[in-house]
């Protein structure tokens, strides 16, 4: 039993120590799925090689977050490792298999739920980024929450294909605030970007965009091409972005109302 407890509370440090790297990650600017990504590769040892890891490598801060969770992650693995052999090895020798399988088994699913629970994540990220700032010198300028990055909101990057409906048209042709999508950056196929483009900047084949908007509609938007389905999409989306505007400019004055006859 004392192995498989062993190996258990292993994984658990594991999944702790990848939350606090995400965590650490997150507060030096790194939006949160992508700190979540990094801080798992580097502990893993997976060693992805994407714009995000040299942009963590570039940033002294990040970098110093990821070695050591490098190193953290080499000896977790080697214990897991262990953990496992001697388990197996006194399994061998005829033991009991039924009580560590379900020991084992039991503390797997109570591990997986605190994963994926929410409530669990966010009550751990207060905690943890509390700690970081009281404790640590880890650039505590959170550009997610500056942003307002929820679960229907992101800043992501679109790659344009000749054939997408924001290939070869300029910003104001694209009118894509109107849909509720800003763009914020381009990175030319040449490796140029453009921060903060004009209204009369072309998107071209081959572009990444930066975007900030609801996620389903990027999403949309990258499957959207060119043609008259696009420009039909293009049209829904601006209707439907109108009429949430609409939505919300009538639920202002009516809460405005609500606080000054309390008040009274």
């Amino acid at each position: 039993m004392i192995p498989v407890i062993s190996l258990l509370v292993t994984l658990g440090l594991s999944l702790l120590v990848t939350r606090i790297g995400s965590v650490a990650l997150t507060l030096t600017g790194m939006a949160r799925e992508v700190a979540r990504f990094q801080a798992r590769s580097a502990y893993s040892g997976c060693g992805y090689t994407t714009r995000e890891a040299e942009q963590s490598l570039a940033h002294p801060v990040r970098r110093q977050i990821v070695m050591t969770l490098m190193l953290l992650g080499n000896l977790g693995v080697a214990a897991v490792a262990g953990t496992v052999v001697v388990s197996l090895t006194a399994n061998l020798q005829g033991q009991n298999l039924l009580p560590a399988i379900c020991l084992l088994f039991g503390g797997l699913l109570v591990l997986g739920i605190v994963a994926q629970s929410k409530w669990i994540e966010d009550q751990l990220n207060v905690v943890i980024q509390w700690s970081l700032k009281k404790w640590t010198k880890v650039d505590t300028r959170d550009y997610v929450s500056l942003l307002q990055l929820t679960t229907d909101y992101a800043v992501t990057e679109l790659s344009v294909s000749p054939n997408d409906w924001l290939a070869k048209k300029t910003l104001i042709e694209l009118r894509l605030p109107a849909e509720g999508v800003l763009v914020l950056g381009i990175r030319r196929r040449e490796g140029d970007y453009l921060g903060a483009p004009h209204a009369t900047t072309e998107i071209r084949a081959f572009d990444t965009v930066v975007l900030y908007g609801p996620i389903g509609r990027i999403k949309e938007l990258d499957e959207r091409r060119s043609g008259r389905r696009g420009d039909k999409a293009h049209q829904s989306a601006k209707a439907e972005h109108h009429e949430k505007q609409l939505q919300t400019d009538d639920a202002e004055p009516a809460a405005k109302t609500k606080v000054v006859s309390e008040s009274l």
